[in-house]
C-alpha cells in the first residue's frame, strides 16, 4: 500500500490501482454524510478532482493521484457514506487503470505516511 500527501491510500489489484482515504483523513473529516463518485470511463490527470466527500464538518475533494481512467466506482458509498468512517481501508472510492504501475514507487510507504501525520 502507498500513500499520498493528500491522505489517500493506493493499493494495487492486478493491473488496477484502488484509491481510498486514510483513517487519519476520515477522522479529521468526522461523520461522512455524502460521497460523489466519478463516472466510469472518465480520463483523469493527477491532481484532477475525482470525487467529493462531505462530512458534518467539511466538504473535500478527492483528487486523482495518477493519470489514468476510472474503471470502477464503489457505489455502496453513495447509499452508505458512513462506510468511510467505519472502515477507511475497506471503503475504496474508485479503481483506476494506469499505463505504468512503477509510478507508485514515488509515493510514500506506511512508515513515511505515519511520519507525515506525526
Amino acid at each position: 500500500m502507498k500513500y499520498t500527501e493528500e491522505h489517500e491510500w493506493l493499493r494495487v489489484e492486478g493491473d488496477l490501482v484502488v484509491v481510498g482515504i486514510t483513517g487519519h483523513a476520515a477522522e479529521q473529516l468526522g461523520d461522512v454524510v455524502f460521497v460523489e463518485l466519478p463516472e466510469t470511463g472518465t480520463q483523469v490527470a493527477a491532481g484532477d478532482e475525482a470525487s467529493v466527500i462531505e462530512s458534518v464538518k467539511a466538504a473535500s475533494d478527492i483528487l486523482a493521484p495518477l493519470d489514468g481512467e476510472i474503471v470502477e466506482v464503489n457505489e455502496r458509498l453513495t447509499t452508505s457514506p458512513g462506510l468511510v468512517n467505519d472502515d477507511p481501508l475497506g471503503a475504496w472510492f474508485f479503481k483506476m487503470k494506469i499505463d505504468d504501475l512503477s509510478v507508485l514507487d514515488g509515493f510514500m510507504d506506511e512508515d513515511a505516511y505515519n511520519a507525515l501525520i506525526g
